[in-house]
């Protein structure tokens, strides 16, 4: 058995258009894995599924909006139908349309972030996991944050939305564990993609990360990407319900605090 290998497997990555959804699904068929890769724009996609090929992976491209249910299960049924079902399934599309004290954020705020990090989560993971139960099982990898072990006086609810889907990876290895099915989380700290720029473009938020910081800088999106082949692999085949952080060290001994 070759540990990392991810031949004849299929993965349907979620926010794969860019930031550590792309690198993910690259890596995923850099490994054998054939690969759905989806967003809410079909052109961004088609771009990461171009590179893929051009390496020699296999890839499709396929728009889902994650806040709406309709689409999540399109998702679903267009992957089982085509290549058979999914064997692997990466949920990274998030939003954080706040920054700043929670108790400025609007309602509607609050509800888009509950219901795109958390709802969606619960919805997609429950829609694939029968059919890749019926597989034989498979790999749930729930792209979190560091975040979910801290408190924030910037982005507090998004802490709070990537702590819950710590706890539905958990429910998920408890629930679906004797049928194959794992669930993990990894948990990145800052990172530099687009999502995360209003973060790394702050030059106080920089400096104060990167002082803390075992390894001194930030993380790069295929730095991610490798833990994610991991989870999705023989070579984490007894690990499930666990969040793999991943920060350059700094959760490890700096204090909890943005000041």
């Amino acid at each position: 058995m070759q540990l990392f290998r991810l031949d004849g497997k299929v993965a349907v990555v979620t926010g794969a258009s860019r930031g550590i959804g792309r690198a993910i699904a690259e890596r995923l068929a850099d490994h054998g894995a054939r690969v759905v890769v989806s967003s809410r724009k079909l052109e961004a996609c088609q771009q990461v599924v171009d590179a893929i090929r051009a390496r020699g992976g296999q890839a499709v491209a396929r728009v889902c909006h994650i806040g709406r249910k309709d689409d999540l299960q399109a998702l679903v049924s267009a992957t089982e139908s085509e290549w058979g079902g999914i064997d692997i399934l990466v949920c990274n599309a998030a939003v954080n349309p706040y920054f700043g004290p929670a108790a400025g954020m609007s309602d509607e705020a609050f509800d888009r972030v509950m219901a795109a990090n958390v709802r969606s989560t619960f919805w997609l993971t429950n829609m694939a996991l029968p059919g890749m139960a019926a597989r034989g099982g498979g790999s749930v990898i729930i792209i979190s944050s560091v975040g979910g072990f801290q408190g924030s006086n910037k982005i507090g609810v998004y802490n709070v939305s990537k702590a819950a889907e710590m706890q539905i990876a958990r429910n998920i290895a408890i629930e679906w564990g004797r049928q194959g099915v794992r669930a993990n989380c990894i948990a990145p700290g800052l990172i530099r993609t687009d999502f995360a720029r209003a973060l790394w473009e702050d030059p106080a938020i920089l400096a104060r990360t990167v002082k803390h910081s075992p390894l001194g800088r930030i993380g790069e999106p295929d730095e991610i990407a490798g833990a994610a082949v991991f989870l999705a692999s023989p070579a984490s085949a007894f690990m499930t319900g666990q969040t793999l952080v991943i920060d350059g060290g700094r959760l490890a001994g700096y204090p909890h605090l943005d000041d």
